[in-house]
């Protein structure tokens, strides 16, 4: 865990993200640029429709005091790293780190579908993104945790500042390359990648490899 000048396991409370906080808080913006627009619409309009289909489940940090504040959320959803269609050197590098008896076709996985922090609680060294990501990292390895999960992966959207908070956090592209990318998703050499697959393993939090 890095310093920081805001605790959020301390200073909040951890809750499902629904309709009944959305109405003591107060209103919840990641910013004004296009992704932080994307995310914004993302929490208010999708999140529920998520929750209820089943296809992902939205959590976030409320402050403890008045007025309450909705501090980051997150999406998460299972999801898997399916090794058959890989580039071989990218097939090896992730069997590497796994016991050869248990090496496989695919490997379970969480999917962190979206990150948002509120825009007055970024910076500042506070580090709430990297606070909500070793959270999470601590929540699929606990003891307690009730499925097996290996990695952590996320479509992180192409921009340099995003791509640098995930490796900074240790994620690592799944595929080298963006040319690897677009031929394993089939992408036109002329259109544009929204998004890099990244991933990390959660044995790494462990210090175990």
């Amino acid at each position: 865990m890095v310093e920081s000048s805001f605790i959020l396991a301390e200073q909040c409370i951890m809750k499902p993200f629904t309709k009944s906080v959305k109405d003591v808080c107060a209103p919840f913006s990641c910013g004004n640029g296009q992704i932080e627009k994307d995310l914004n619409d993302f929490f208010e309009n999708e999140a529920d429709l998520y929750r209820e289909e089943l296809l992902g489940k939205t959590y976030c940090w409320i402050t403890k005091e008045e007025p309450r504040q909705i501090i980051g959320l997150f999406t998460i959803s299972n999801d898997s790293i399916k090794t058959t269609y890989l580039e071989r050197s990218t097939s090896n590098r992730l069997n590497r780190s796994i016991n050869n008896a248990k090496r496989g076709r695919s490997y379970p996985a969480v999917l962190i579908g979206r990150l948002g922090v509120n825009e007055h609680f970024q910076g500042g060294g506070r580090f709430i993104g990297t606070q909500i990501l070793d959270i999470l990292k601590d929540w699929f390895t606990d003891e307690n945790n009730k499925t097996g999960c290996r990695f952590m992966v996320v479509d992180a959207h192409n921009h340099p500042r995003t791509l640098h908070f995930y490796q900074q956090n240790g994620f690592n592209f799944l595929h080298k390359t963006e040319e690897e990318e677009r031929e394993y998703y089939h992408i036109a050499d002329d259109e544009p990648i929204h998004t890099r697959l990244m991933y990390f393993d959660l044995k790494k939090h462990l210090n175990i490899i």
